[in-house]
């Protein structure tokens, strides 16, 4: 890519827009050239309403399914998207092709991989996605992995808890970052890979990789009995259908994988002072819809501890079980993870102390977007009611964390614009000593 040209982007499941607020801080170059947003079975579009409220109305501005419409996705340099977990098993058809079952939004993503190739890949999901499905644990983050393998692409994931970064909320999730071979990270890592194949992938975890300058981590390894190497290459795997039925594997908060192999483990952040809640609280006069009011026992109650007894459907008795939530939240620490349901009056809504009136109150709208880093009154839009205001803020990004991996990511692409890639890497301590990616005996091997 060359000095100073656009960065083209597309949005895929754009939500409110927390992927192209978060890089249009960083740059104008980038420039988003296509996105979609479309919330099945809803027939008022209230996240499309608040993205085309704030980026303009357009062709390129897309409200419809995206297996639809993933034909129309003109080129682009980055491809970014939040999309849900789901169940991303894979089934044979007729003449040995393969297809992924209907609806799932990742083989939308694929489809656009396979079509477009661009350089980069930036994608969000839920940590649980690293565990799912529970009687084959790994299988869908390695069906993942195999399909970007397959479109030629190197990955790194890291899950992100935001508070650890400087932000105002606990919010853990997965990023997952793909580029392909030409590209200067590409280059970097087969060629550190070349020089000591044993270090390269361990040092891009803790070092040198995307993840590790845009989140920096201590030191070595947070558990050495948590950690996985494998492999979803063709060797062990044939095709994509031996990855869905056999493979499984745990996977930890950080990772990489080059050519198939696979190196995860758990890593223990550079902690930043989190932003606390009372930072965020609203200093002025709050509308009294917001307070308790007469639903104090209630409250009290969802909050509280609990062992309820409670019957199977096989008529077996056993006790529900849940411990408290702390009531009302502490405003020196940072928030809970938001949910979709913030603001109704259920176990999950953040409580506070007004900071006027000493009363008990849930979170305001704007108090939601700042946690998650959008400015004051993004979705306080015409024809978009408060109810989803809280709906959009418990789906969003937390948009800092986007706009330091965009840093990261237009360093990476100004390193390929002036030729950079084959010499980024260290050079590998004599004392380094790995073993990995012997013939798989079903037993993880020492780091």
């Amino acid at each position: 890519m060359r000095e100073n040209k656009d960065i083209r982007v597309v949005e895929l499941f754009a939500g409110v827009g927390g992927f192209r607020l978060g890089l249009e801080q960083v740059s104008e170059r980038f420039k988003t050239v296509w996105a979609n947003q479309w919330e099945p079975g809803k027939t008022v579009q209230h996240a499309f309403t608040c993205y085309t409220h704030h980026f303009g109305a357009g062709p390129n501005h897309v409200n419809q399914d995206i297996a639809l419409v993933k034909n129309e996705i003109p080129e682009h340099d980055l491809l970014v998207g939040g999309f849900p977990c789901q169940d991303y098993s894979v089934a044979r058809t007729g003449a040995q092709g393969m297809e992924g079952k209907k609806g799932v939004l990742w083989w939308s993503i694929n489809d656009v991989i396979t079509e477009h190739h661009p350089q980069y890949v930036l994608l969000e999901n839920v940590d649980r996605l690293l565990k799912s499905p529970t009687k084959q644990r790994g299988r869908d983050f390695g069906v993942i992995l195999r399909c970007l393998l397959d479109q030629g692409y190197a990955v790194e994931w890291r899950v992100v808890n935001a508070a650890d970064y400087g932000n105002a909320q606990r919010r853990r999730r997965t990023f997952i970052f793909a580029y392909r071979k030409d590209t200067a990270l590409g280059e970097a890592l087969a060629n550190h890979i070349k020089e000591d194949a044993d270090y390269a992938l361990k040092d891009t975890i803790l070092h040198d990789g995307f993840f590790a300058k845009a989140f920096p981590i201590e030191g070595d390894m947070a558990d050495e009995r948590k950690y996985t190497q494998t492999s979803v290459g063709p060797v062990e795997f044939p095709d994509l259908a031996n990855v869905s039925d056999s493979f499984a594997a745990p996977f930890y908060s950080a990772g990489v994988m080059s050519d198939g192999k696979v190196l995860s483990f758990e890593t223990t952040p550079v902690h930043e002072p989190p932003t606390p809640l009372g930072k965020i609280r609203l200093t002025d006069e709050v509308p009294a819809r917001f307070f308790l009011n007469g639903a104090l026992d209630k409250w009290k109650f969802l909050k509280g501890a609990k062992r309820i007894p409670r019957v199977k459907p096989n008529g077996d008795p056993y006790f529900f079980s849940e411990g408290p939530v702390r009531f009302p939240d502490a405003l020196e620490l940072p928030a809970r993870t938001m949910l979709t349901s913030e603001g109704s009056v259920n176990r999950s809504s953040h409580v506070i102390t007004d900071a006027q009136t000493g009363r008990l109150r849930i979170l305001t709208p704007v108090e939601c977007e700042r946690l998650n880093g959008f400015p004051d009154g993004w979705t306080d839009v015409p024809g978009v009611p408060e109810k989803f205001r809280y709906f959009a803020m418990g789906n969003a990004l937390v948009v800092p964390l986007i706009t330091r991996m965009g840093k990261r990511l237009l360093e990476a692409m100004e390193d390929e614009a002036n030729g950079g890639g084959s010499s980024q890497r260290a050079t590998p301590p004599i004392a380094c000593q790995l073993t990995l990616f012997e013939p798989n005996d079903g037993e993880n091997k020492s780091l």
